[in-house]
C-alpha cells in the first residue's frame, strides 16, 4: 500500500493533478519542509495547489521510491522550475519521508539542502546568507504569508 500511495501522489504532481494529490493527505495530517515550516493538513493541501497553480504547467518533477514499509516510505525527488520575478533556474533535490493512516499520509516531511536552494532561487544574498537562519526565517515568513492569502482567496 504505501508505494502505491507514493507513486499515485508523484504520478499526479508530475500531471498537476492536484485533486487526486490533496485527496491523499489524511485529515489530521502536517507537512514540513525547510521553506514552509509545519503545516497542518488545510495547509499543505492548499501548498501543493497554490505551487502547481504558480507554476502554470513548467514545474517538472522525477521521482522513485527508495524505501518502504507497510506504514512508511522514503522518496527520493527533484523538482526543475523557475523562481520568482527574476525567473531564477532552480533544480532542488528532495528527500521526502511519508507515514501513512488509514491508506492515507499523516505525515510528510520534505527535507533538502536550503542553503543551495536560497541560492539557486536568491541568487547572490542567498549564496552568501542562505545557511542563516535570518534567510531562512524571511522565507518561511514570506511563504506563510503567500499561502493565507492563497487560501483566503480560494475561501471567497
Amino acid at each position: 500500500m504505501p508505494v502505491s500511495i507514493a507513486n499515485t501522489f508523484y504520478t499526479a504532481f508530475q500531471n498537476n493533478d492536484t485533486n487526486t494529490m490533496v485527496s491523499l493527505y489524511h485529515d489530521n495530517a502536517t507537512f514540513e519542509d525547510p521553506a514552509f515550516g509545519k503545516l497542518n493538513a488545510a495547509q499543505a493541501r492548499a501548498m501543493w495547489q497554490m505551487l502547481l497553480e504558480r507554476s502554470k504547467g513548467e514545474l517538472k518533477v522525477t521521482f522513485n521510491v527508495i524505501e518502504e514499509s507497510a506504514t512508511q516510505a522514503t522518496c527520493h525527488w527533484e523538482a526543475i522550475y523557475k523562481f520568482g520575478p527574476k525567473k531564477r533556474p532552480i533544480h532542488n533535490k528532495i528527500t521526502a519521508r511519508f507515514k501513512f493512516e488509514d491508506g492515507k499520509i499523516i505525515e510528510h516531511i520534505d527535507e533538502f539542502n536550503f542553503w543551495k536552494w536560497s541560492g539557486m532561487a536568491l541568487g547572490t544574498s542567498g549564496w552568501l546568507l542562505g545557511f542563516t537562519p535570518i534567510v531562512k526565517n524571511k522565507v518561511r515568513q514570506t511563504v506563510k504569508k503567500l499561502l493565507k492569502s492563497y487560501m483566503q482567496e480560494k475561501a471567497k
